[in-house]
């Protein structure tokens, strides 16, 4: 099975990392050729995860993401949300073709409001039995340093989510399989905008007891919001566990955890930046931001009850100060 990974970020260099551990040659796209050269010759990632090494042996880097998709079975999509469907922009619209697709996307495509498949299937003809997520709990720096992690694969044919995931198990990574592949993708969704108002939390100074009542609070609307997504998605078992690690364990660990990017933005907020601030000073991409809007927007239809992320985006898009969002959280929480 060879495998392809479009993007060079932070987590497409994480999974190039698990791949190549596993001696699998890896297809590798890269916008900037410097990056390659620098790969080739120092062996690591010169922007992220530095202390990532690979044996160049196994990689077939490029620029051109035409060659990445010919030459793979298996194509892993790692690129931000927002720029996912720029970095297809020059993909020629049959290159997908009978290829399996792996989404390790944590967001929604903001131009369009669209889950990745729908974008796949309507510019790419990709069936959805074709594609598959690829979700955490799992920090892309503890995949660097080896520290025990788990991923869930989620697809509707769970027999070849199991096959693919059994390429990324390693001895400090443990793989899930999963069937609820539009539940997950939006859970992933939602858990950036909790963990970004966790953050915001966190700088206001709130404490370990708030918090703990706010992911609470958080976790069950993310089931509210999952569950009307699943009422109109045909599913032969759709028996859910939302106490599972890529529901709730995934939310835990993007709210407390210190490598969160998302809670780092939050508290950001929270101090008083305002968003271009943030974004400047975190030089790296937050999902929630985008994905507050994006939810906001979906949510208009589906008519789920999400107050605290309805709030997370009236502070980030129009204007509310995040103490009077917050004191407004605090009335809902139970």
């Amino acid at each position: 099975m060879q495998f392809g990974i479009i993007g060079s970020g932070s987590w497409a260099t994480a999974l190039a990392k698990i791949l190549a551990d596993n001696q699998h040659t890896i297809h590798w796209w890269f916008r900037d050729a410097n990056s390659i050269r620098h790969i080739q010759q120092r062996h690591h990632n010169p922007h992220y995860l530095n202390s990532a090494y690979f044996d160049p042996s196994l990689l077939r880097m490029s620029t051109d993401v035409n060659e990445v998709a010919k030459n793979s079975d298996v194509v892993v999509m790692a690129v931000p949300s927002a720029y996912i469907a720029d970095a297809l922009s020059n993909l020629a619209p049959g290159a997908l073709k009978g290829k399996k697709i792996v989404s390790a996307l944590k967001g929604i495509l903001p131009a369009s409001n669209q889950l990745l498949n729908d974008y796949l299937a309507q510019h790419f003809d990709v069936s959805i039995e074709d594609y598959f997520a690829v979700l955490g709990p799992c920090h892309a720096e503890e995949v660097a340093a080896e520290k025990l992690s788990y991923l869930t694969f989620s697809g509707l044919d769970e027999a070849t989510a199991g096959e693919i995931a059994s390429h990324f198990k390693t001895e400090y990574l443990n793989t899930v399989t999963n069937h609820d592949v539009n539940g997950v993708q939006y859970a992933a969704v939602l858990k950036n905008i909790y963990a970004l108002g966790a953050g915001i939390a966190h700088g206001l100074e709130y404490g370990d007891n708030f918090l703990s009542v706010y992911i609470a609070n958080s976790a069950d609307e993310m089931v509210k919001f999952s569950r009307k997504v699943i009422q109109g998605f045909s599913l032969e078992n759709t028996s859910v566990n939302y106490a599972a690690s890529v529901y709730l364990g995934d939310l835990l660990v993007t709210c407390y955890s210190l490598y969160s990017r998302n809670r780092m933005f939050g508290n950001m907020i929270g101090k008083g930046y305002s968003v271009k601030a943030a974004q400047l000073e975190l030089n790296m991409v937050a999902e929630g931001y985008n994905a507050s809007r994006c939810i906001y927007q979906t949510n208009q239809k589906l008519q789920a009850e999400i107050p605290i992320a309805t709030t997370i985006y009236e502070i980030l898009w129009e204007h509310l100060s995040p103490q009077e969002g917050f004191k407004k959280i605090e009335g809902w929480l139970q």
